[in-house]
């Protein structure tokens, strides 16, 4: 459901909520009571379902997530001219899609994963509004990176599989499959979103 459509429903139940208030006596009929029934239960229940979903599928994007000032750095590192930096390297050659980029990524984070992502989420409320909120630099996951993200998208990939990278070790690919060796292992893709350094860092210009 669109914004808009939500908004065109929440407008014509309320009116249909006036009426019913304005004409009680309408609601002594069989069929008065019925509209009264779907006015006031059933059209608030499915207008708080359809801006619940239209919202979570808002925050989702990476426009939503970069909205919180804190996280402005981590939108800027998807621009650095530098293939080594995954994320700038998957975000410029559309190998995620640029719309919802940081969910695509982060797939278990707040709202989005398990009840401890939840309860995380509510932290950061807590922190945003009554304590100091760290700087970018400072910000950690709670969790190391799990090499599900990645492979979601890569299992199976010809160039994920095949890559000369990949096949050092015979066991090499197995153990990044079971998570035994993390994809972001030193060595290996080691530089991600290094918002400390983002002054020093050339930046990717789009072509529009």
């Amino acid at each position: 459901m669109s914004q808009s459509l939500i908004i065109v429903f929440l407008v014509l139940t309320a009116v249909l909520a006036l009426f019913v208030a304005w004409r009680v006596q309408f609601t002594r009929s069989r069929e008065g009571k019925m509209l009264a029934f779907v006015v006031l239960l059933i059209l608030p229940a499915v207008g708080v379902w359809g801006g619940f979903s239209e919202h979570m599928e808002r925050a989702t994007s990476t426009q939503f997530c970069l909205s919180c000032h804190v996280m402005t750095d981590f939108g800027k590192s998807l621009q650095i001219d530098d293939k080594s930096y995954i994320p700038a390297a998957h975000f410029q050659n559309n190998r995620i899609p640029r719309d919802h980029a940081c969910y695509t990524c982060h797939t278990d984070y707040t709202m989005f994963g398990t009840v401890n992502s939840k309860m995380r989420g509510l932290r950061h409320l807590w922190v945003q509004y009554t304590q100091t909120v760290p700087k970018p630099e400072a910000i950690k996951l709670y969790t190391p990176f799990n090499n599900r993200e990645c492979l979601h998208c890569h299992l199976g990939a010809r160039n994920f599989e095949e890559v000369s990278s990949h096949q050092k070790k015979p066991e090499q690919l197995a153990n990044m499959k079971s998570g035994k060796q993390s994809c972001l292992s030193s060595g290996c893709h080691e530089f991600i979103h290094d918002v400390g350094s983002l002054q020093d860092a050339p930046m990717w210009k789009a072509k529009k």
